[in-house]
């Protein structure tokens, strides 16, 4: 492995760690136990595991070692630690890093299951968190205390698209000593720059942009080698939360070609707005890569391209309804970051527990739909998408 690989080069290399076989494609280590040569060398391990040694599947595996330390190349960051899922990796995260009296500062706009860990778990365990409109520095700066251990955020907010300044948010957490955790789901780790720009803790939902393909739940927190084996690993080693051997070589395998799915993906999105930005039967269009966006020019100095995902706001549940139900390509899932398109509708779905009033403060209207671009044909898919609006 040379320094200089570029992303593509890494992502079907890096990490690789053959066994005395010799196999092209990563093996699988379906064990969830190791042998010892002697007693007094089970005894060594115990004590301190070496880079290539495992105890228990629980704690590591060679198979979730690789995938591993090759996210870790994509994101530019020191370690990782692969978990069964996006929400475990949220949670393993937080819990592993705060205790009863602790203040934690967030993003309102997060993920429905987010704001459940937040808001009444951690909570409910005398952590005190305080909730802020993610766009407005202001309040970061208002809320922000000397006693504040994290901050957290989605770095683009699910589903409305909203952009955060990670940048800008780490500088006022870090005058105050405090920690930057960040869902970067929806900026993906093609696109990601989080941890140069200050976040401390990056967190995925590998089920999404990672696999891409709809096969298998996981994912991943990334940080400093201290802070995952220091902090993160006891905690998730002890609770249970960890990557199946069988899911990190999917993720492998998803890794090997996320750099070319993504850039068509976020292509496809950038097309998809630029024709729809003056449809009659859509009052928004909200694409974070469209110069229409509000916040444009952070998207382009924070991430450089716009993702994968568009918003789109038609009047009503009973419009939107109807133009879901006419499409033909565009699958009706909640699920995002796959090979193949994928739409929803927020307010009846992902965040239908939130309480009607959040929803609105939120802009999660009756009206809005998350469209999630595949790579099918590009032209397909504005066709199909247009006579689906026609529809309505």
């Amino acid at each position: 492995m040379t320094d200089d690989w570029k992303t593509r080069t890494e992502m079907v290399h890096g990490g690789t760690a053959r066994s005395g076989w010799g196999e092209v494609s990563e093996a699988i280590f379906l064990t969830q136990g190791f042998v010892y040569d002697t007693a007094e060398a089970a005894q060594a391990r115990f004590i301190e595991a070496g880079p290539d040694e495992f105890i228990y599947a629980r704690y590591g595996n060679p198979t979730v070692s690789m995938f591993e330390k090759r996210i870790a190349l994509l994101e530019g960051a020191e370690d990782a630690f692969a978990t069964a899922s996006g929400m475990a990796a949220v949670s393993g995260a937080l819990t592993s890093l705060l205790k009863a009296g602790d203040h934690v500062v967030a993003a309102r706009a997060l993920f429905g299951s987010c704001l459940y860990i937040l808001s009444d778990i951690l909570t409910r365990y005398g952590v005190e968190v305080s909730f802020v409109d993610g766009t407005d520095l202001d309040q970061w700066r208002d809320a922000i205390r000397p006693d504040t251990t994290a901050v957290f955020f989605e770095t683009i907010a699910n589903p409305t698209l909203e952009v955060v300044d990670i940048e800008a948010v780490a500088r006022l957490a870090h005058d105050h000593g405090a920690l930057v955790v960040v869902d970067n789901v929806f900026a993906t780790p093609v696109f990601s720059r989080a941890i140069s720009q200050g976040a401390d803790v990056v967190i995925y939902s590998a089920t999404k942009h990672i696999d891409g393909q709809g096969r298998a739940l996981g994912g991943v927190i990334l940080g400093t080698r201290d802070f995952i084996r220091g902090t993160l690993e006891p905690y998730m080693k002890h609770t249970g939360g960890s990557m199946s051997p069988f899911t990190a070589w999917i993720m492998l395998k998803g890794l090997e070609t996320i750099d070319l799915r993504v850039r068509a993906q976020a292509a496809t999105a950038l097309a998809l707005s630029n024709a729809l930005q003056e449809h009659p039967k859509l009052s928004r269009v909200v694409y974070p890569g469209h110069a229409s966006h509000p916040q444009h020019d952070l998207v382009l100095r924070q991430m450089g391209e716009g993702g994968t995902v568009v918003a789109l706001e038609l009047a009503g549940q009973a419009e939107a309804f109807r133009f879901l139900n006419a499409l033909g390509i565009v699958l009706i899932s909640n699920n995002l970051g796959d090979t193949k398109s994928i739409i929803t509708h927020p307010a009846t779905t992902t965040h239908q527990r939130l309480p009607e009033d959040q929803r609105a403060q939120l802009g999660i209207t009756p009206g809005l739909v998350r469209l999630s671009l595949g790579i099918e044909d590009t032209g397909d898919l504005i066709a199909d998408i247009l006579q689906a609006l026609d529809a309505v």
